[in-house]
C-alpha cells in the first residue's frame, strides 16, 4: 500500500515511521526543507521522541519512507493520504484554517480515484464534512463516497511516548459515509497494532463511531475534559491558598474514592492541545460556560504566581530565575508554555529575569528573546519553578545564598530540604497555603 502523510511534525513523522515499519511505501510531505533533508538522511528533527531515531533509521535504510515537499509526488499515486497539519487559533481564539485549507486544496488537486483521505488533525465539530470534503471534491472533480473516501480519526498520543500510545489507545474512526468508515477501519487495522486492555468496554483496536462528527467530538471531549479538570484543580488550589490548606493532601484523599479523579493544579497549562482544543469546542458551542471559565482560570495561573510573590516581596529591580521554559517535563517544546507569559510579565514589572532549562541551548533561548541564566547563584533573589524537569532535583540550593523567595508551581520540591538549605528564603507552594508553616 502506498501512503502519503501530510505534515512531518512531531505527530506526522512518527505516524509515517509506524506505517513504514509495517511494510508500506510511505512518502511524507512537509514545507520545511530542513526537516525533509534530515528525514531523508535518517536523522530525527526533534530528539525527545522515544524510539524515533532508531525506527527512522530503520525505515529510511529499507527505503520504505522518504520525505518531499511535492504534493504531486506524494499524493498522485497514493492509496491513502493522512493529513496531520497543525491547526491553531488566531488572536481572537478562533480556529485559523490557513494551513489546513492549503493542505486540503493541494491534496485535492492531486487526488486519484479510489483513494482514502484521513484527517487526524484535531478539528471543530463539522469541519471534515462541511469544509474539507467539499474542498477535496472541488479541487479533484471527484465525488466523496463514490470516487474517494474521507474519514476523521483523531491522533490520541503524547509527545515522547507516541509509539507506545499508538498501541495503548483505541483508534477512533468516523466516516463521511459508512462505506468511508469501513475503508478507514480497514486501513488502520493494517498499519497499527494494539495492546490487550481489560479495562475497556470492548476489545482494544479500531473503533468505528457513528459519524465523522462523532469522531471529531471524541477528541474535543477528551482534551476539553482535561482542561476543565485542571481548571477545577487550580480553583481548588487558589481557595486552599486563601484558607491555609494543603490542596495536594485534599486531592489525594478525595481521589481514594473511585469516582473522584481530580487532576493536579499547576502554574500553567501549555502545549499544542489543552490551551487550543477547548476553543475548537467553543467555536460550535457558545453556551459552554464551564469550558470558558476553565480556560480563563488556567490562563490566569502564571499571573496568579506573580500576585502571590508580590504579596511578600517587591519584584521590581530583583533578579529572578525561572526553572523550565518547556510546557511539560521531558518535552522540548514551548508552544503556549506559561513560562513565556510568566517571563514577559516579570520583565514588564522591571525585574531582571533568567531561565534555566537543560533541553534548550543558549542560541535557542536567544531566538525566544529569553535570557539564559549564566550560573551566578549569588545574584538570584527569587526562584520560580515552572517545569518540573527531573534535573532540577539536583540543584545546588546551598549556593543561592541571596534567594528570598522560592515559588514551587508544581508541588515538586522537598519543602523541608529547601527550608533547611535556605533558612532565610520563603517557600511558596501553589495550593499549599503556607510559607514555611505560616499562612499566606
Amino acid at each position: 500500500m502506498k501512503i502519503a502523510v501530510i505534515g512531518m511534525g512531531k505527530i506526522g513523522l512518527p505516524l509515517a515511521v509506524q506505517y513504514a515499519r509495517k511494510g508500506h511505501e510511505v512518502i511524507g510531505v512537509d514545507i520545511n526543507t530542513k526537516t525533509i533533508d534530515l528525514i531523508n538522511k535518517g536523522l530525527e528533527p526533534f530528539p525527545e521522541e522515544e524510539h524515533l531515531q532508531e525506527y527512522l533509521h530503520e525505515v529510511i535504510s529499507s527505503k520504505n519512507l522518504r520525505a518531499t515537499a511535492s504534493y504531486e509526488e506524494a499524493v498522485s499515486d497514493a492509496d491513502v493520504i493522512v493529513v496531520v497539519v497543525p491547526l491553531f487559533v488566531n488572536e481572537k481564539a478562533e480556529p485559523d484554517f490557513t494551513a489546513m485549507d492549503s493542505a486540503t486544496r493541494n491534496v485535492g488537486k492531486n487526488l486519484k480515484k479510489n483513494s482514502l483521505v484521513c484527517y487526524e488533525t484535531t478539528l471543530p465539530i463539522g469541519t471534515t464534512r462541511k469544509r474539507f470534503t467539499p474542498a477535496l471534491e472541488q479541487e479533484s472533480g471527484l465525488k466523496v463516497g463514490k470516487d474517494f473516501a474521507v474519514v476523521f480519526s483523531p491522533e490520541r498520543v503524547f509527545t515522547g511516548r507516541i509509539f507506545q500510545d499508538l498501541r495503548k489507545y483505541p483508534k477512533i474512526v468516523g466516516g463521511i459515509t459508512e462505506a468511508c468508515a469501513q475503508r478507514g477501519v480497514a486501513f488502520y487495522e493494517q498499519v497499527l497494532d494494539f495492546d490487550s486492555r481489560q479495562d475497556l468496554t470492548k476489545p482494544n483496536g479500531v473503533w468505528n463511531v457513528k459519524s465523522v462528527e462523532s469522531a471529531e467530538f471524541v477528541k474535543l471531549a477528551e482534551t476539553t475534559y482535561r482542561d476543565v479538570n485542571i481548571g477545577l484543580a487550580n480553583q481548588f488550589a487558589i481557595h486552599a491558598d486563601s484558607i491555609g490548606m494543603n490542596i495536594y493532601e485534599v486531592i489525594e484523599a478525595a481521589n481514594s474514592q473511585y469516582f473522584s479523579q481530580i487532576h493536579q493544579p499547576g502554574i500553567s497549562v501549555g502545549g499544542h492541545c489543552i490551551p487550543i482544543y477547548p476553543h475548537f469546542y467553543l467555536s460550535t458551542d457558545k453556551t459552554a460556560t464551564i469550558v470558558k471559565e476553565a480556560r480563563r482560570v488556567n490562563k490566569y495561573m502564571p499571573h496568579y504566581a506573580v500576585e502571590k510573590i508580590e504579596e511578600i516581596c517587591t519584584i521590581a529591580k530583583t533578579k529572578i530565575l525561572i526553572l523550565g521554559i518547556s510546557y511539560r517535563s521531558k518535552v522540548k517544546e514551548t508552544s503556549f508554555s506559561g513560562a513565556i507569559e510568566l517571563y514577559r510579565e516579570l520583565e514588564q514589572k522591571d525585574a531582571e529575569v533568567y531561565c534555566l532549562d537543560s533541553l534548550f541551548s543558549k542560541e535557542e533561548m536567544d531566538k525566544l528573546n529569553i535570557k539564559t541564566w549564566n550560573g551566578n547563584y549569588e545574584n538570584i533573589q527569587i526562584i520560580i519553578l515552572h517545569t518540573h524537569h527531573s534535573s532540577f532535583e539536583n540543584l545546588s540550593w546551598e549556593k543561592f545564598i541571596n534567594c528570598d523567595v522560592v515559588y514551587d508551581g508544581r508541588n515538586f520540591f522537598d519543602a523541608d530540604y529547601i527550608s533547611k538549605t535556605l533558612p532565610k528564603a520563603k517557600l511558596i507552594r501553589l495550593g499549599n497555603g503556607l510559607i514555611k508553616n505560616k499562612k499566606i
